[in-house]
């Protein structure tokens, strides 16, 4: 009878370590179904004036004076620049008298041809004296076309050496002193007008066709309407901006085309070139999480284990739309297909498992409370 325990209490201590084994064998796995998220995305942009000149000399010559300083708010109109204007000015000098010695020709060739016309009405001379003179007072008409044109220019060419600014705007760095001899290839300063600002940031083919077709669907995108600015020190800027434009051609060489934003600039905090991050909320519906977790990779293609009711895993592919905390966003799997959720490593296609079912809900709100987290304690 003790043998017949000793047996029982054997083959049951040979039950339990069964038993633990096959526990310690369960696989985590999770059931996906569509959802909807708010992905958050992140591009770096190229901010740039709404305006931006540079103000380069008509007419060489040596800089005079300069009325303006580095980084001063200047008005249109203002004059920023006084070229030295003594040749200009004699060429203009020179350029009103030839016009006037033409205007007095053209009197005097005038005066000539009434003459002779009296004189070819009594018959004293001959028609074609007439025809002579009206020829000289032509020709002197001429020359007083001649010498307005040229008088005009001079007056251009005289104007040329005040140089003002062409639009409200900031002046940026003056490389050019007082006497510096400048000529019309010369940078003398720039002008930007930031009262508004261009945020530029390019997306791939991919982003921009779903962007493209949803526009020609008809359908609203809202988050084009406030698009946020993250600044170098990752501050938030206050204002929101608004999508304007897309660039006509993909570049080439990375395959991506640029969306431009406009973002109002009342405190005239940003200047010209500095640098950012636009920040856009897009909503997105019938999606899969995918937790990165349950994923592989293989020569660039993103995988995970699907598996049936029988058990068996099987290596499933899909493309990744983007990233969603540590999600993968998909839309290549069918509603209440089950995944590995953890331990993809031990696995290979065709093996037998034993699922542990989690909670996909859970494991979403965990990862959205990590994150927060993080976000408040970076």
């Amino acid at each position: 009878m003790t043998c017949v325990a000793a047996g029982a209490l054997c083959v049951g201590c040979g039950n339990a370590k069964k038993n633990k084994g096959k526990e310690g064998n369960r696989t985590p796995v999770v059931d996906l179904f569509p959802t909807s998220v708010e992905v958050h995305q992140s591009y770096v942009a190229d901010i740039q004036a709404v305006q931006f000149v540079e103000v380069q000399p008509k007419v060489s010559g040596f800089v005079a004076k300069i009325h303006v300083d580095e980084g001063q708010l200047v008005r249109k109109g203002q004059l920023l620049f006084t070229l030295d204007a003594a040749e200009f000015d004699e060429a203009l000098k020179e350029a009103e008298a030839n016009l006037k010695q033409a205007e007095a020709e053209l009197q005097m060739a005038d005066y000539e041809a009434e003459r002779i016309q009296r004189m070819v009405e009594k018959e004293i001379i001959a028609q074609i004296r007439l025809d002579q003179a009206r020829t000289e007072q032509e020709v002197a008409r001429m020359k007083v076309r001649q010498a307005t044109a040229k008088l005009q220019l001079a007056r251009t060419h005289y104007a040329y050496t005040r140089i003002t600014a062409p639009f409200d705007g900031y002046i940026d760095r003056i490389p050019y002193k007082v006497g510096s001899l400048v000529t019309p290839q010369s940078l003398l300063t720039t002008v930007s007008d930031v009262s508004e600002v261009f945020a530029y940031y390019k997306v791939n083919e991919s982003e921009y066709l779903r962007y493209k077709r949803s526009l020609l669907n008809g359908e609203h995108q809202p988050e084009t309407d406030s698009i946020g600015l993250v600044l170098s020190d990752g501050t938030v800027y206050p204002h929101s901006g608004r999508m304007e434009t897309v660039e006509g051609d993909f570049e080439r060489g990375t395959g991506s085309i640029a969306f431009r934003v406009r973002f109002p600039n009342p405190d005239l905090l940003l200047k010209h070139g500095v640098s950012g991050k636009i920040q856009m909320k897009t909503k997105r519906d019938s999606v899969y999480l995918i937790p990165h977790q349950s994923t592989f990779e293989i020569q660039d293609f993103t995988y995970v284990y699907t598996v049936d009711t029988a058990g068996t895993v099987r290596v499933h592919s899909f493309e990744p739309l983007e990233r969603y905390l540590d999600f993968y966003v998909t839309q290549d799997f069918t509603p209440g297909t089950t995944i590995v959720f953890e331990g993809v490593q031990l696995l290979k296609d065709g093996m037998n498992i034993t699922p542990e079912k989690r909670d996909f809900e859970t494991i979403r709100r965990e990862m959205e409370a990590k994150r927060l987290q993080n976000d408040r304690n970076p």
